[in-house]
């Protein structure tokens, strides 16, 4: 089983947090952070990473928070988790056949994952049916003022819309 870092999971999930809330205007760092269960210090060196590679904008001041830097289905997970798990070090080198071997499978599961966006999740129902769900009783971004408020799961019949 392949193990992504992290920073990655983390920053596939915030960026799936900002997609999830784009109508809504900018997302301050302090929602995603109660939302997603990640702590400001971690989600502020994410957002840094995530703002040099532009996928992220920030706008300043009061109401002020982050916006995907493009479009969602324009930013693929695979994108998201090679920034992030850069770290600028050189592979450690192993025989030829494991190089053919590591090398071929790591260039399959890097096209499949590029091959995969933030829209490609936004629009499943189980991913909403799992945003639902993280919301219950927590803090969210309140769609009428922007505000963060307290949201209950709604009844069944409400989350499909």
């Amino acid at each position: 089983m392949i193990r992504l870092s992290a920073k990655s999971r983390y920053a596939v999930s915030a960026l799936m947090h900002l997609a999830m809330h784009r109508d809504a205007g900018a997302v301050p760092l302090a929602e995603v952070s109660v939302c997603q269960g990640i702590s400001m210090s971690y989600i502020d060196q994410i957002f840094w990473r995530l703002r040099r590679a532009h996928l992220v904008q920030g706008t300043p001041g009061p109401g002020g928070g982050y916006r995907l830097g493009r479009e969602p289905d324009a930013i693929s997970i695979g994108e998201v988790i090679a920034l992030m798990d850069s770290d600028g070090s050189r592979q450690r080198r192993g025989s030829p056949l494991d190089n053919a071997l590591w090398g071929e499978l790591t260039e399959r599961i890097d096209g499949f994952l590029r091959g995969i966006t933030l829209a490609d999740f936004v629009t499943r129902p189980q991913i909403r049916e799992a945003i639902l769900r993280q919301y219950s009783g927590r803090q969210w971004r309140c769609d009428v003022c922007g505000g963060l408020a307290t949201r209950r799961h709604p009844p069944a019949s409400e989350a499909g819309g």
